[in-house]
């Protein structure tokens, strides 16, 4: 029997599923670590935490499924993006890592606009200079601490400082280090301008492979801490959102999804380069060797949503607690009582200002419409619309930049939610489906483990014979129709309101 591992490291903690080749489960295993925040928008984890869970949930699975390591033929790892690990010459880390979600950078991304330029930034990288990014970590910490910077030998994304504990190789995929703001995105490679003119040293970053491609085998150490077998090859694998894509099936032109978690994200796989001059959307390098993806983001997606039922609902929540369901399913039986739009009451999901398309950290949120007939489940029908509203705005820049979209599928809380789907459908005018598997990048990564090793001949071929769909919700064209109505309304509000919001913000 053929096994395959996907690890998945993310923020809160990091989980490893062992997967037979069709996909399904064999074992899984968590393992929760902190996060530090020293000052007020910093973030903070450290890369000994991600190491001993790796290690950890490793070692759970091959002894909860008493599976034999010579039948494990490959591992994929996933991880969370844009996270600065800094090592010195013998391989120790200097300090924690900075992750994704800090925000001290804001002076460093002036630092990289101003030298390499906004207009050139966004060709090489694709992206304007971000505080989320890792070349503006870098900056921070030279700026800031030079005697650590002065120490560095090695800089490395969260999965890839895992991948040099398990295989002692220095190396990256084209996913991951796409949101570093280093690589030529359209070339696939780490960018001479860029590094020059930020003076950053090539020799300290990992040499660069496409996601499903062997990066390293498995140490002698690595193998007795986990219980897998020595030589056990590592995949690339893929940053968080490219390895959910491939576990998915996100793979081929037409197709994208929609993350409605705490944050709300579009998602959509192309084969032809698409970058945004205006930056109001990501272009990534993709999990698939030579594709990209692009993505938008909405800041408060389901974070509107809990914002409401923490604040508003808390009879469904005492409701529900007596019962034993969620209470999000009695919030979506309430909201389903409600017409399309909400009887003309509309909703801006802008609490934490906004990333797509108006990169605007000032907008706040707003119901437009309120009047004294509206009542609390009018207000819940509409925080849902406006979410979906948002992400139409993504869709309405891929699509502007000639990105196709023929087929959705929802994922996330919200994803979880048919009403919510029936929205998507509603307003983006398209199909709506939902994957059976709910283990995303796990089996992302596992599927490229299965392609570099080859059981799979491409990641097409892994997804399609591994990724299976639940039956989609059609668009309700008289549903359609009226969003129409009421989008075009919503579209409006930004721009009439960005000036009251720079002046709300200044006081």
């Amino acid at each position: 029997m053929s096994l395959l591992i996907g690890v998945d490291l993310g923020t809160s903690g990091t989980k490893t599923v062992l997967f037979k080749t069709d996909g399904s489960v064999v074992a899984s295993s968590t393992i929760e670590y902190p996060l530090y925040q020293p000052q007020n928008g910093w973030a903070e984890q450290d890369p000994s935490d991600w190491w001993r869970a790796v290690y950890g949930t490793m070692k759970a699975v091959v002894e909860k499924s008493n599976a034999d390591p010579s039948d494990i033929k490959g591992i994929g790892l996933s991880g969370q993006m844009h996270g600065l690990v800094m090592l010195d010459k013998g391989g120790n880390i200097l300090r924690r890592s900075i992750i994704w979600c800090d925000q001290r950078t804001a002076e460093e991304c002036e630092e990289i606009t101003g030298k390499v330029g906004a207009k050139k930034l966004i060709q090489i990288t694709a992206n304007p200079a971000l505080t989320g990014f890792t070349a503006s970590k870098i900056l921070w910490v030279r700026n800031h601490e030079p005697d650590i910077y002065g120490k560095c030998a090695h800089i490395l994304l969260p999965k890839d400082y895992i991948r040099y504990m398990l295989t002692g190789e220095f190396a990256t995929e084209v996913s991951d280090a796409s949101g570093m703001q280093l690589l030529d995105i359209p070339h696939r490679c780490w960018s001479a301008e860029v590094l020059e003119k930020l003076d950053i040293d090539k020799s300290m970053l990992a040499e660069v492979y496409e996601s499903p491609e062997i990066t390293g085998k498995m140490t002698r150490q690595a193998a007795e801490l986990t219980g897998l077998k020595q030589g056990t090859p590592v995949v690339g694998g893929a940053g968080d959102n490219a390895a959910a894509a491939v576990g998915t099936g996100t793979v081929e032109d037409g197709r994208a999804f929609t993350t409605i978690g705490t944050s709300g994200v579009v998602f959509a796989h192309t084969s032809k380069l698409c970058i945004d001059p205006k930056g109001r959307v990501h272009t990534f390098c993709c999990a698939v060797p030579g594709a990209w993806h692009v993505m938008g983001v909405t800041q408060g997606a389901g974070l509107s949503l809990k914002w409401f039922r923490d604040n508003f609902c808390h009879e469904e929540m005492h409701t529900a607690d007596g019962l034993g369901v969620d209470p999000y399913y009695l919030m979506d039986k309430e909201a389903a009582r409600i017409p399309v739009g909400s009887d003309r009451l509309l909703y801006l999901p802008y609490l934490m200002g906004e990333r797509t398309p108006h990169l605007d950290p000032d907008c706040r949120g707003v119901f437009f419409g309120l009047s004294a007939r509206h009542t609390r489940q009018h207000l819940l029908r509409a925080v849902m619309e406006g979410v979906t509203f948002s992400q139409r705005d993504s869709i309405e820049v891929l699509r502007e930049m000639g990105v196709t979209i023929t087929e959705m599928l929802a994922c996330g809380g919200g994803g979880s939610s048919p009403l919510w789907r029936q929205m998507l459908a509603d307003v983006y005018e398209c199909p709506v489906k939902t994957v059976v598997s709910k283990e995303g990048p796990a089996l992302g990564v596992a599927v490229l483990a299965g392609t570099g090793t080859g059981i799979y001949s491409s990641v097409q071929e892994g997804c399609r014979q591994v990724i299976k769909t639940n039956p989609s919700q059609e668009p309700v064209k008289e549903n359609s129709a009226e969003y129409r109505k009421f989008y075009e309304i919503y579209r409006g509000l930004y721009p009439a309101l960005r000036q009251n919001w720079k002046d709300l913000a200044k006081l």
